[in-house]
């Protein structure tokens, strides 16, 4: 980690591990602590192809991205965004649609300083401290309705503030509430990991997730057909909600084993009463 981010980071419980740097971490990133890539390499361990997987992940935000610009999306919220990499939102729109407005919303200290540091200058992006379980709260946010015209469709994309939440935080109603905020033409994004290839490891990830998380004993583990559900209410695009890897390849020769990369994403859009 650069001394920036350290001093940036003044305050925080290094020893404790963080889900944006261990993210951070697998995508081979320099901003992260010692507790961070312990963390990281415990759940390595038990699954090494979740460095490609990261990968895979940034690569399907992309296609959905240029999918989303093709139908008319200029606005793009990201709900838990990670630590500013290669091919941020902002970056793959703007290469698309010059006039693309996008907001970045985390509750990550080390997030939320990098990317206020990143964009000070950039009028048409806006940095948010938020998540997805208050979303009443969030749309409210003066930040984000700086940035985004609350009257026109949004892209809601959301990698990977799902995937460990317990149903008790009640995460279906939320997105369900952030699904009636948007205005009608605007489209969900959900990249969720599932289990279903590979049932033998969701023990040992979730136990990590849960300690990194600090929500030991509540297991957040989904299958492919419960993830559906944050759909609900919207019109799923083709191909439906897949193994990444199958979502609209740019390459279809690139579509090998997708089970390999247990991730599932989709795109639905909200249409007319």
């Amino acid at each position: 980690m650069t001394d920036e981010t350290r001093r940036a980071s003044a305050g925080l419980d290094t020893s404790v591990p963080n889900y944006a740097r261990v993210a951070n971490y697998f995508l081979g990133g320099k901003d992260n602590f010692a507790a961070d890539r312990e963390a990281a390499e415990q759940i390595l361990a038990v699954a090494p192809e979740i460095r490609t997987m990261a990968r895979e992940s940034q690569a399907f935000q992309a296609r959905v991205i240029k999918f989303l610009v093709g139908e008319g999306i200029t606005q793009f919220l990201n709900v838990g965004a990670g630590i500013p990499a290669q091919q941020n939102t902002h970056e793959v729109a703007r290469s698309l649609t010059p006039d693309a407005r996008v907001v970045y919303v985390s509750t990550d200290p080390v997030v939320l300083s990098h990317s206020r540091a990143l964009l000070a200058t950039d009028e048409r992006t806006g940095v948010v401290e938020g998540d997805i379980l208050h979303p009443a709260e969030l749309v409210a946010d003066p930040g984000l309705r700086q940035v985004i015209d609350t009257e026109r469709p949004v892209a809601v994309i959301i990698i990977s503030a799902l995937q460990f939440l317990p149903d008790s935080d009640d995460p279906f109603k939320r997105v369900a509430e952030l699904r009636d905020w948007m205005p009608v033409g605007s489209y969900l994004c959900v990249i969720h990991a599932v289990f279903d290839a590979r049932p033998e490891v969701a023990a040992p990830i979730v136990d990590v997730y849960q300690r990194v998380l600090d929500r030991p004993g509540e297991n957040a583990s989904r299958t492919r057909e419960q993830v559906l559900g944050f759909f609900d209410g919207l019109e799923l695009a083709e191909p439906g909600l897949v193994y990444i890897r199958q979502w609209r390849p740019d390459n279809p020769l690139n579509v090998h084993r997708p089970e390999k990369a247990w991730l599932v994403g989709g795109v639905a859009r909200k249409s007319g009463p």
